[in-house]
C-alpha cells in the first residue's frame, strides 16, 4: 500500500511504517530529519526550525555520545575468533533506537522538538556508519586481513556484509518502532520544560562539543587515535550530513539525494584517508591520529545507516531496490577507484603502515 505525504499530511514516517505502508515521493522523507513540525500537528509555540540554536546545539553532544558508543561497541566485540563482524552489533543497534524514535517523533514533539533530532539524526546517524559498511565490505573483497582463503572466499565474506547489514538494520528498525508501539501507551506525557531549562541544555550542550578541543591536546596522546580525535570531528560530520539532508533531500522524487550525497561523500573521504594510512613513508604519529579521527569522527558521521535503512523501509518497492543498488554500487565503486588503484599500483599497503605512537 503507498501513500504520499503531500496528500497525508499529518503522517510522520515512523506511524507510515508501523502501518506497513509506503511513500511514493521520496521527497517527503525530508522530515525524517527535521525537528517535530506542522506535520505532526503541533502549535506553532511547540515548533523549531531546522536551524534553529536550539535543535543544532542538541546535535553536538549527540553526535559525541553517538561516537563514542560506536567506537565502544566495535570494541567490545572486535576479538579473536568473532562469529559475527562487529558493524553488525553497531547497525542494529543504531537502527533500533532509530526506530523508537521515530515511532515517538509526535511526544518529542509534544515535549521538547530538539531532543528528537538529537536522538535520531545526532545519536543514531553517528552510531550507524554507511561509509565504515562500505569499506568493511571493499576490505572483504582484497582480503585486507590476509586471510588464507581463495578468492571465492573473499567475494562471500563481502556478500554476507552486504545482506546481513541490509537486514538486521531494517528488521531492528521495524523492531524499534514495535517496542515503541507497545510501550509507549504506558508511559504518560511528561511536563514541557521551561525557558530556563530549554536554554540551560543549548548551553551546556555546546560547552559540551567545546571541551572536545581541550580533552584531545590535553589528555594522554594515545587516546587521540581511541576517542579523542573522533569526538573533535564528530559534530562537523553530523552538521553536514544535517544541512545536505534538509536542503537536497527535498529536491527528488526518486531518493533521498542529501542522504545519497552524505553517503558517498563520507565513504570517499574515509577510503582517501585510509589510502593515507597505508602510505609506504609512513605519516607522523599526530597525522596517524587526526586521519583516524577524520575517518571515525566525521566520516563516521556524515554517513549513516539508520537514516538509510529508514527511507529504503518507508519507499515503495522498485524506488527502494533501487535506491539501495545505487547506493552500495557507488560506494563500492568510489572504494575501487580511490582504494583499488592504491592498492593495485603497488603504493599503498592495504594495512595501516603509520603508527598512533610517538617516540
Amino acid at each position: 500500500m503507498s501513500l504520499d505525504l503531500a496528500s497525508h499530511q499529518h503522517s510522520d514516517v515512523g506511524s507510515i511504517l508501523a502501518r506497513h505502508q509506503a511513500i511514493e515521493n521520496a521527497s517527503s522523507l525530508a522530515s525524517i530529519d527535521r525537528p517535530p513540525s506542522e506535520v505532526e500537528e503541533l502549535p506553532p509555540v511547540k515548533i523549531y526550525r531546522p536551524l534553529s540554536i536550539h535543535v543544532l546545539a542538541l546535535l553536538m553532544p549527540a553526535s559525541i555520545f553517538g561516537v563514542l558508543a560506536r567506537l565502544g561497541l566495535q570494541a567490545l566485540t572486535t576479538y579473536n575468533g568473532e562469529s559475527i563482524f562487529p558493524l553488525a552489533y553497531v547497525q542494529a543497534t543504531g537502527c533500533f533506537i532509530m526506530g523508537v524514535g521515530l515511532g515517538m517523533k509526535v511526544p518529542f514533539g509534544n515535549f521538547y522538538g530538539p531532543l528528537y533530532t538529537a536522538l535520531t539524526t545526532g545519536f543514531c546517524g553517528s552510531l550507524t556508519t554507511f561509509s565504515g559498511w562500505q569499506v568493511d565490505i571493499f576490505n572483504s573483497w582484497v582480503n585486507s586481513g590476509q586471510f588464507y582463503r581463495g578468492g571465492l572466499r573473499d567475494f562471500m565474506d563481502g556478500l554476507t556484509k552486504t545482506w546481513v547489514t541490509l537486514v538486521l538494520s531494517l528488521a531492528s528498525l521495524k523492531f524499534g518502532i514495535y517496542v515503541c508501539g507497545v510501550a509507549q501507551p504506558y508511559f504518560p506525557a511528561p511536563r514541557p520544560p521551561s525557558k530556563n531549562v530549554r536554554y540551560t541544555l543549548t548551553i551546556l550542550a555546546i560547552l559540551t562539543y567545546a571541551a572536545t578541543l581541550p580533552a584531545y591536546f590535553f589528555l594522554p596522546h594515545n587516546f587521540r587515535h581511541q576517542a579523542t580525535a573522533a569526538l573533535l570531528f564528530s559534530f562537523p560530520g553530523t552538521l553536514t550530513r544535517y544541512l545536505l539532508s534538509i536542503n537536497l533531500n527535498p529536491r527528488l522524487k526518486t531518493m533521498p539525494l542529501g542522504t545519497f550525497m552524505a553517503n558517498s561523500l563520507g565513504t570517499a573521504l574515509l577510503g582517501f584517508f585510509h589510502v593515507l594510512q597505508g602510505l609506504p613513508s609512513a605519516v607522523s604519529p599526530n597525522t596517524c591520529s587526526l586521519l583516524q579521527g577524520l575517518g571515525d569522527g566525521y566520516c563516521g558521521c556524515l554517513t549513516t545507516i539508520s537514516t538509510f535503512a529508514a527511507e529504503i523501509g518507508a519507499l515503495t518497492g522498485w524506488k527502494a531496490v533501487s535506491y539501495t543498488t545505487i547506493s552500495w554500487i557507488t560506494g563500492q565503486l568510489l572504494l575501487l577507484v580511490i582504494m583499488g588503484s592504491s592498492f593495485w599500483g603497488g603504493h599503498v599497503k592495504e594495512q595501516v603502515t603509520c603508527s598512533f605512537q610517538t617516540s
